[in-house]
């Protein structure tokens, strides 16, 4: 089947770069995006946060162009700056200052003109659900009350990308589920790049990802594709309790339940586990054990050794 590629909004075109403490990816970044939300997924280390701070214009590719709407973002920083918002995995405030009064500080930070700046910051804070305790200091907040914070800031100049890098780091699952639906509500007519390497992050929210992993996209598609790549390859498997360490260093196991006196496993693999008792019966992987599955067989591929239970 043809991939539909989406509108070019953001397109990289042969980008590579540098990241953590090794050398530079030798191979060249390909990617073209358009509005909605995308998932960046991948390992930590994966070079995640680096590919953000490029697409942020904080950082520039070692070789290759970053298009905004066809403005090379290296030579024109401003084309993108002008309508980027940006919520990095280190975000701070400042404690003793209210909500509004933060948002009213970086609004004149931004440029966003005094006249409009009121009931912007009003707006932004209706958005994020934060209206009612606008006026309390930030020292006060929750984790995810300060992400929420976080995300308001991002959308002072009312953007037409918004890059979110490792927003639910930290927060509690109610405050992850109330940041996933808050990106879902402001996608509309942005792109939204969420990275993380929480896949429920993204599972119920995106309608495209991005695998990244040692630098390199691994993959580029949609989350029903990734799933699909990964059917024929997840089995569900019943062991005794005493073969669960040597089967978690033979095979790739997402899962182990222990049931009475035996365990259930979720294994991953080309070719079902070994014969047992009771053995391995064919199921539907989950978008996790595709994720998984996807960066076992490019770990071996990269290695360029075979995968386990390839």
């Amino acid at each position: 089947m043809t991939k539909t590629c989406p509108p070019a909004w953001l397109v990289l075109d042969d980008v590579s770069f540098a990241y953590g403490r090794g050398p530079a990816v030798n191979q060249s970044l390909n990617l073209t995006l358009g509005p909605g939300i995308v998932g960046l997924l991948g390992p930590n280390g994966a070079g995640k946060s680096t590919l953000m701070r490029m697409l942020a214009t904080l950082a520039r590719p070692r070789s290759g162009r970053i298009l905004w709407h066809g403005t090379d973002i290296a030579r024109e920083p401003d084309a993108l700056r002008t309508t980027l918002g940006y919520l990095p995995q280190d975000f701070g405030v400042y404690p003793a200052l209210s909500a509004r009064e933060f948002l009213t500080f970086l609004a004149a930070v931004k440029g966003v003109p005094a006249q409009a700046t009121g009931a912007r910051v009003e707006e932004c804070l209706a958005q994020v659900g934060l209206l009612d305790v606008a006026d309390r200091a930030l020292a006060g907040y929750s984790g995810g009350m300060r992400q929420r914070v976080g995300i308001a800031q991002a959308l002072l100049n009312d953007p037409q990308l918004l890059v979110v890098d490792e927003p639910t780091v930290g927060l509690d699952p109610a405050e992850r589920l109330r940041f996933r639906h808050l990106l879902t509500e402001l996608a509309g007519e942005r792109l939204v790049l969420l990275s993380t390497h929480i896949v429920s992050d993204v599972e119920a929210s995106a309608a495209a990802l991005v695998v990244l992993q040692g630098g390199r996209i691994v993959f580029d598609g949609t989350p029903q594709a990734l799933v699909a790549g990964a059917r024929g390859r997840a089995w569900d498997w019943t062991i005794v309790p005493g073969y669960l360490a040597e089967a978690r260093r033979r095979f790739v196991v997402t899962q182990s339940l222990h049931l009475g006196g035996a365990v259930q496993l979720r294994v991953l693999g080309g070719q079902p586990p070994g014969a047992t008792a009771v053995p391995a019966v064919p199921a539907e992987p989950s978008l996790e054990d595709a994720y998984t599955d996807l960066l076992a067989r490019a770990a071996a591929a990269q290695r360029g050794t075979p995968a386990l239970a390839a």
